[in-house]
């Protein structure tokens, strides 16, 4: 059983309200006649246990959530790519946040990186359709 609620009459968004991509996805969000759980990664300690989750549930490795372009990560560990396990990328997050890559939107079962804030439109109207299958 794992830690974040997955409710499908209600919309989980983690986000960083200090990036632009976040707050005019928290914005898409806002504008959805749902019920909203927004969490803030800049104001709200998320857990290791959640990143892990987040990045199950998207079948994803964890270190696709770090956005190793972000001068916070850059600064650390320079401009190379690295190859890290999956301890070290969940510190990375625990410690540094502000390195996630893209607000993720959590409903029911699926979890979804909003790479552009519109994205979330395509995700409420493929959800509305009552498709089944995960949003590309």
């Amino acid at each position: 059983m794992g830690v974040i609620s997955k409710d499908k009459k209600k919309i989980t968004l983690y986000y960083n309200s200090e990036t632009s991509e976040g707050k005019q996805t928290y914005a898409y969000v806002e504008s959805a006649d749902e019920d909203i759980l927004a969490v803030d990664i800049s104001k709200t300690k998320v857990t290791g246990t959640q990143w892990a989750e987040i990045a199950h549930n998207m079948n994803e490795p964890v270190g696709s959530l770090v956005n190793q372009e972000h001068p916070d990560f850059r600064e650390k560990y320079g401009n190379k790519k690295v190859d890290l396990n999956e301890h070290d990328w969940l510190r990375i997050l625990e410690k540094s946040p502000s390195t996630l890559a893209h607000p993720v939107v959590i409903k029911g079962d699926r979890f979804i990186p909003i790479k552009n804030p519109s994205d979330f439109v395509k995700f409420m109207d493929s959800d509305s359709e009552g498709i089944d299958k995960p949003y590309k």
